[in-house]
């Protein structure tokens, strides 16, 4: 399943590839590509692939949703049209005469709207804790301590480095391991590389991660669950507590 922070983008970042969501075009991570006169890397020309072929990602997903009907999405028409509206930040005014209604109804439907969203998310939230079973050895989203079970000895942690990070000067990972574990282990290290107490904005924390592997959402989606990084109510900002873990 895409992750929400994938659907926005448009692409998924995987196996070393930047695919586009709605076609299945793929860039390589280090080719260069020609747009225009531009020469981009595989992330920027999929982004603007996605803006050429499909008027970026949130046209391509009403698109897609209208294509499989309203139970894709679960918004009626005028909902659609209601939110091209928010999103051009037309006045209630100007989008009650684009829509023939009145303005009282534009701001009823944006209220109905940001409960919808507020429904989705918490859903989102009870189907992944729903899927976690009470026999599986699986972390909660956000615990901070840990029972034996995921506790890796020093020596079981540097041959988890060893196998899983193709260098640690600078820090770049191969692939995420499914075992418990193993990934702890890595999400330590990888916690390390940001400053402890130091707030970060989302961008610059996609930058560092993107700099250690290509699915950054992932990464920090992982960082997030698993207690290593924390995140503002407002989703902007973030910070680690502790310092890096280093291997010898």
């Amino acid at each position: 399943m895409d992750s929400i922070e994938e659907l926005i983008q448009g692409y998924r970042a995987r196996d070393g590839a930047c695919e586009c969501l709605f076609c299945g075009e793929k860039y390589l991570r280090g080719d260069i590509y020609a747009f225009g006169e531009r020469l981009v890397d595989a992330p920027t020309a999929a982004g603007l692939h996605l803006e050429e072929e499909h008027g970026g990602a949130f046209e391509a997903l009403l698109l897609h949703g209208k294509a499989a009907g309203k139970k894709a999405t679960g918004l009626t028409e005028q909902q659609i049209e209601l939110l091209r509206c928010f999103r051009l930040g037309l006045p209630d005014k100007d989008i009650a005469e684009k829509t023939g209604t009145t303005a009282a109804t534009v701001r009823f439907q944006r209220f109905h709207l940001k409960e919808k969203a507020r429904q989705a998310r918490a859903f989102l939230a009870l189907f992944e804790l729903a899927q976690i079973k009470k026999d599986e050895t699986k972390i909660h989203p956000g615990a901070t301590m840990l029972d034996e079970r995921w506790m890796a000895t020093e020596e079981e942690a540097k041959k988890i480095v060893a196998t899983f990070f193709a260098s640690t000067e600078p820090l770049k990972l191969k692939s995420l391991p499914a075992k418990e574990k193993k990934k702890l282990v890595l999400l330590r290290v990888i916690a390390g590389e940001f400053l402890p107490g130091r707030e970060y904005l989302e961008p610059e924390v996609n930058g560092i991660l993107r700099e250690i592997h290509e699915d950054c959402a992932t990464l920090r989606r992982y960082l997030i669950e698993y207690g290593f990084l924390e995140r503002t109510q407002d989703c902007m900002r973030y910070k680690v507590k502790g310092s890096r873990t280093q291997i010898e």
